[in-house]
């Protein structure tokens, strides 16, 4: 059964090429993350479909019949002149991640810091010679703002994007604030480590007050931690992913991001039918729950606890698991979106905020330690700032 289910994934993926010609071939610009064209599927704690974070598959035994079935395909036309998102945002996972938080002391120069921010191309390239890249060592990366911080450069935004404090009775969804988010995906953690080396190196003397780097990994082929397999709805094809992503008039995205920490005695001692319950679906293969609580995770990121619900609103999930045995561990959420809507609905969801006071069952099994919003630049945004 796993079989043919992996089999309906790859046609509903391949299929769009054959009936649309929509399907990017090849990595250009942003795009990178398509150069290898691997199926994935990604998921998220505020996404709600599945059960949390984001994860890739890779099937490698069917990557040469994928590219043959591609190379059959029509070319895609494209809008011309559509603004550029920046690599991280769309694009492919990854079996690494790095999560750069940056909060600036206040006498920081913040365009200077701008300028550094603006430069992260160079930085990826010097890591990884753009001649000589392959699958293995490409890195594609992406940085935010904070909205205090990027309204402090000059830069202008379509959407108020501020990350506001909510409590629930599960626990809350603490504000913690930042100026400068970097976003890396690679398949050899080394590079990522490398090109946060070179950002912290090249930030303008004094003016980072503190950071934190995390480094993710993909565990068990695409399960969270708490063992149930993530993604299952996240938008999967190139054209879906750019359009719940991407702002069209600008190229830039609104960002979530949240560090979970998972309780595993928690996650060790209940019953399988209880964590399935809270989650809403299957642990084993991850099926939906016909019948569910209003208080599952699918529930609260849907709207309702109807089987296949329809979704108000989607993201594009690229959270990964992360931590240590003898520390803390759990999973680093990031979600991309057109619009902080998207990021306040599922938000609000959890903790019960602006509708029927319920709280997502999912925080019975994590609790989230810090979270912020952040604006993605489009690629013409980003270059204004490094003048």
């Amino acid at each position: 059964m796993a079989t043919m289910r992996g089999s309906a994934r790859l046609f509903r993926t391949v299929r769009p090429a054959f009936s649309q010609g929509q399907r990017r071939l090849a990595s250009t610009g942003s795009g990178a993350g398509a150069k290898s064209w691997r199926p994935l599927v990604l998921g998220a704690m505020t996404a709600g479909v599945g059960a949390f974070g984001a994860y890739k598959y890779v099937w490698d035994d069917r990557k040469d019949m994928i590219k043959d079935l591609q190379s059959l395909a029509p070319q895609p036309v494209h809008a011309a002149n559509a603004p550029e998102a920046q690599p991280s945002v769309w694009s492919g996972g990854k079996n690494n991640a790095l999560y750069l938080w940056i909060h600036l002391k206040p006498t920081a120069n913040t365009k200077e810091v701008a300028k550094v921010a603006a430069k992260l191309q160079k930085f990826v390239d010097q890591v990884v010679d753009p001649k000589m890249k392959d699958e293995d060592d490409e890195v594609l990366a992406g940085v935010g703002f904070g909205p205090n911080f990027y309204k402090q450069t000059g830069g202008s935004v379509k959407q108020d994007y501020t990350f506001a404090h909510r409590k629930g009775s599960l626990g809350d969804m603490p504000s913690s604030g930042g100026d400068v988010f970097f976003h890396a995906k690679c398949n050899t953690q080394s590079k990522l480590f490398e090109l946060a080396q070179l950002l912290m190196k090249n930030m303008p003397a004094g003016s980072v007050d503190q950071a934190e780097d995390i480094y993710s990994f993909v565990f068990k082929n695409g399960r969270d931690m708490s063992g149930f397999i993530d993604g299952t709805e996240n938008p999967a094809d190139d054209e879906s992913r750019q359009a719940v992503a991407v702002e069209p008039s600008t190229g830039g995205s609104y960002v979530i991001t949240q560090k979970w920490i998972h309780d595993f005695k928690v996650i060790d001692s209940e019953k399988e039918k209880t964590t399935e319950a809270w989650v809403g679906r299957t642990r084993a293969d991850s099926m939906e729950l016909s019948r569910k609580s209003i208080t599952s995770h699918v529930a609260r990121m849907t709207g309702g606890n109807a089987y296949n619900q329809k979704k108000k609103f989607e993201m594009v999930r690229q959270s990964m698991p992360f931590g240590t045995v003898t520390g803390e561990a759990g999973l680093f959420f990031i979600g991309y979106c057109a619009s902080p809507d998207n990021l306040n609905f599922m938000v609000d969801r959890m903790v019960g905020a602006g509708g029927d006071g319920h709280s997502d069952d999912i925080m019975r099994l994590t609790r989230n330690s810090k979270g912020t919003y952040w604006y993605f630049p489009g690629a013409a945004e980003l270059q204004k700032l490094s003048n």
